[in-house]
């Protein structure tokens, strides 16, 4: 597991890079959600909570996620600082808004349940990629482990292995099994590109 760090030298990203950077992010992670929730799977980490959420009750799922997100802000904002938060709430927001809005314009006529949760992994770690980069994130759980790692000695990585473990544990009890393995074929495909894209040891920007 990857955690949502700021990126290397945010110095080095201008006000218009930030801008593209959290534009695209969420666009992508809305892209990801949409394929999701087409077939009825999750993911891991708060949105996969907040899927899990809209489906049991039947909300829509950004309302959801952006309520959970709610209370992160406060640690995001004394782990990582102001500028983190501040951009953390404006990409929760774009795709909060988009995963509204987007479905009124994109649908698949048949969107095979393989070659979706490959999408909905491959769009959301593309998301990723980009907001952390840009000092960002879309979820408050791998902040909250971070502090945890800083205060227990506890491993950030760890804690969100156990989460998403809860994660998918409730989600055998709200959807079918095969679709349960579906959303783990995704969610591992999201941890894959981050964790091969996302390196301090190779890449700077």
């Amino acid at each position: 597991m990857v955690s949502p760090l700021p990126a290397p030298n945010p110095a080095r990203h201008s006000f218009l890079d930030d801008c593209q950077g959290l534009a695209y992010g969420s666009f992508m992670a809305a892209i990801g959600v949409l394929a999701l929730t087409q077939l009825g799977l999750v993911t891991g980490q708060t949105a996969g909570l907040a899927l899990l959420i809209a489906y049991a009750a039947g909300l829509p799922f950004g309302p959801v996620f952006f309520a959970i997100n709610l209370p992160f802000y406060v640690f995001g904002y004394l782990r990582f600082g102001p500028v983190f938060t501040l951009k953390s709430f404006i990409a929760v927001s774009l795709l909060t808004i988009l995963s509204s809005w987007l479905p009124g314009r994109i649908g698949f006529a048949h969107l095979d349940p393989t070659v979706g949760a490959i999408l909905a992994g491959a769009a959301s770690g593309s998301a990723l990629i980009a907001l952390f980069r840009h000092g960002a994130s879309l979820g408050g759980i791998g902040i909250v482990a971070l502090m945890l790692q800083d205060r227990t000695g506890f491993r950030a990585g760890l804690t969100q292995l156990l989460v998403d473990a809860a994660i998918f544990t409730l989600a055998l009890l709200v959807l079918p099994l095969d679709r349960v393995g579906w959303s783990f074929l995704g969610a591992a495909v999201v941890n894959l590109m981050v964790a091969i894209n996302h390196r301090r040891d190779r890449y700077v920007a």
